[in-house]
Parts: structure tokens; sequence; C-alpha cells
């Protein structure tokens, strides 16, 4: 076994890819077969059917093996470089999926799926797979055979099978995806600043700064939004690429400006100056040295993201210290008739926002979290003391003996009376 096979092997096991293979099974009809950098299969790592007749019979001719071969290794290419899942047509005309196998920056081989067809098999198909295998001497009446026996799969069901594979590969093994990852996201962010761009070139605009984009990107920063954030920030991209495209010192400039703004918003939203000193000195010197636009608007997107989490995780530890005020004013006062307009002034919130925080935090409104209080005060009465069931109403926050009755039904499955028969010892 060679050195390359052994660190395959020890990155991601054979018994790993069988509970990634089985996995993947539960979801989607396609075999795996997981490729190393020589483009040759890894069996260990193969599932029984991972080559479908049709792909055998190909495969009979040296000429046509040779072509499957180039195929892999041209995926496995081009899935290393943008680090994602690639998919394209064969050389044969049906569709092949290479999801990028990657140990931080080592490259180490690649998992091959799909062999299938977007549509069933016709005569134009055929037609096209004629003109494809030109030069190839194989039994063109048994390819056809076996290529209408190939799974249909549409161009979405590909999409969700790859990126369910590849999450799982980097989840279920001791694969390291840092670099993939940072390839991916920068993969992603250029395809949508090359969006931005042709949508300016189609709409003719060409202002020389989007500061409206840019006053939008503040607000979205201020409340948190990072995905609002990472779309206009983009949008910003293709805005300075369209108009000084491949002067990266230009672009350095407007990003150096754009980090000092960034971190004054987030110093405006109540984030500690100190600390964003100290990351604006790191930011700002990180994109002077980067020598590549990719790497250099990827770097901003980054920087974004931080100074959104340093906001964000500023609202939350407010948000907490001002739902403990409204909770603790719950506790000390549901004895007592109490509003919604009392608890949200108790957290200083308005009601609106603290109906909203209290569902996102604890998955009820405000006055279910009130009315257990008051049951769960009225059972412990029944079963502690013998007071009467109206005392003990009035004495847990309800005012009124029948309303009482029919809301310790619905919250304990019995009323106050049988409840404290079946109980109290």
């Amino acid at each position: 076994m060679s050195p390359k096979t052994n660190l395959f092997s020890h990155l991601f096991t054979a018994e790993q890819f069988q509970k990634i293979e089985t996995r993947f099974g539960k979801h989607f009809p396609l075999p795996l077969e997981t490729v190393g950098l020589s483009g040759k299969q890894i069996l260990s790592h193969c599932s029984a059917d991972c080559r479908p007749a049709f792909c055998q019979i190909i495969g009979r001719t040296g000429a046509g093996e040779k072509r499957c071969l180039q195929d892999r290794l041209r995926s496995l290419r081009m899935a290393f470089e943008t680090g994602q899942p690639y998919t394209t047509l064969c050389h044969a005309g049906i569709m092949v999926s290479c999801v990028p196998v990657m140990n931080n920056e080592t490259p180490i081989g690649g998992m091959v799926l799909g062999k299938c067809l977007s549509e069933p098999f016709s005569t134009a198909i055929e037609e096209d797979m004629k003109k494809r295998l030109i030069g190839l001497r194989i039994p063109k009446k048994e390819l056809f055979s076996a290529a209408g026996q190939l799974p249909i799969l549409s161009a979405r069901s590909i999409h969700e099978a790859v990126e369910f594979l590849f999450i799982t590969l980097y989840q279920s093994t001791d694969l390291d995806p840092r670099v993939i990852e940072w390839k991916r996201t920068r993969t992603i962010q250029q395809a949508q600043i090359s969006e931005a761009i042709q949508q300016r070139k189609l709409t003719g605009l060409d202002e020389k700064y989007p500061f409206r984009s840019e006053q939008e990107l503040i607000a979205k920063v201020k409340i948190g939004d990072k995905t609002g954030a990472r779309e206009i920030l983009n949008s910003i991209l293709g805005s300075i690429l369209f108009r000084n495209p491949g002067q990266l010192k230009i672009l350095k400039i407007r990003l150096v400006e754009l980090i000092s703004i960034l971190s004054r918003s987030a110093s405006e939203s109540g984030v500690d100056p100190d600390v964003l000193l100290e990351k604006n000195s790191e930011y700002i010197n990180r994109v002077i040295t980067l020598q590549t636009q990719e790497d250099i608007c990827l770097w901003i997107s980054r920087a974004l993201n931080d100074f959104i989490d340093s906001v964000y995780e500023l609202q939350k530890a407010r948000k907490h210290t001002r739902l403990k005020q409204a909770l603790e004013y719950m506790q000390k006062n549901y004895k007592n008739r109490i509003t919604l307009e009392d608890i949200a002034a108790a957290g200083h919130l308005s009601v609106s926002r603290l109906c909203h925080v209290f569902k996102q935090q604890f998955g009820s409104t405000v006055f279910d979290y009130l009315t257990g209080l008051r049951v769960n005060r009225a059972r412990d009465l029944l079963l502690s003391t013998e007071r009467t069931c109206l005392a003990i109403c009035y004495d847990s926050g309800f005012n009124n003996l029948s309303y009482f009755n029919r809301t310790f039904k619905k919250w304990v499955g019995m009323t106050p009376t049988r409840f404290r028969s079946q109980n109290k010892r």
C-alpha cells in the first residue's frame, strides 16, 4: 500500500465509509465510488455496484477506460480548486458528480456519484451518445440497453445528493475541513459578486461608490442580521470591481475604509471600543497583505461576520438581562393582577418586543408562563393546606373560580378537587 493510500485510510477508514454509505443510501438510491489522486478506485471505499453496466461496457476498451480516467481527473481538479462538489456530463453523456476529499490543505481523493440520466432514455439521448462515443469500438445496442437501466434524477436531486454527501463526509471522518470550507465559501462569494457585476451591466448603473448600500450594510450590522449584511456586502464588492476591474490597490483602499465604518457601527451598538480597535488593526493589516481579489473579498466577509457576531453577542446579553428582569417580576407578582404592559416595563421592553423575545427564548407566550406559575402555586396549596378551592384560587392569582377550575383542568388534566383527593396523603 502506497503512503498516499495509507494517509487516505488513516483519515477516512473503511468503517467510516460504510457508515456514510448506509446513511446516504437511506436518502438517495445511488452507489458511491471513492477514487485517489490518480483517479483510480479505492476498492475498500466503494459500493459493490458503484460501476453500472453502462460504465463497465465503456471500460472494456482501453480507449474508453482512458476517457473515463481523464474525466475523473478533471472532476477532481475542479472540485479541489472550488472547494465544493463538481457535477458534469461525462464523455459518454451521463451525469457524474465528484465530492472533493481533502485534509486541510492536502487533496487526497474524491467520492464519485451520480452515473445517471436527468430524463428517461430517448432517441435524442441515444444520438448524443453516438456523437460522444465516436472512435470507441463498443457494442452500441448493448450500451444503449444499459443506458435505459440507469437511474433517473433531476438536476435538483443530484444537487441535494452531493450536498448531503459533502456534509456527511466531513462530519463522519477525521478529515480537517477548514481549507475546503474556505475555498467553498470563496467560490460561492465570487459567484454572488459576479452576479452583482452582471446586474450592473444589464441596468447600466455606473455609480462611483454605492453609498446607499453602505448605509444599508451599517443598519444590518447594528441589528445583527448576518445573512442580509453578507448579501449587501457582496453587492458593494460587485460595484467596486465593476468600476475598477483588476485594480487591487483601489479594492484594498475601499475595503480598509469599509472596515473602519463597520467598526464604528459596531461601537455605536455598544461593543467595547478597545476590542474593536484590536480587531480593526488585525483586519486592515491582513487585507493589505493579501494578493488576490478572491482572498481579499473573502477576508472582508469574515471581518463582517466577526463584527456582526460581536453585536449579536452584546444584544443577546442585553436580551437575557431584560428577560431575567421580566421573569423575576412575574415570579414576585403572579398572585396580583398584572398586565403585559407591567411585565414589559419591568424588563425595559416594549410589549411587542417582550412577546417576540419570550416566544423565541422559551417557545411559549408570556401569558402561558404566567398561568403556569399560578397553576403550580395552586397545586402546592391544594396538597399542603386544607384551604378551600376558592381561597386557593385567589391566592394563586386567579380572580374567578370558574375560570380557575377550567384552567387547572386544562393544565393538570383534572379539576382541583379531584387532584387534591387523588394526590393528598
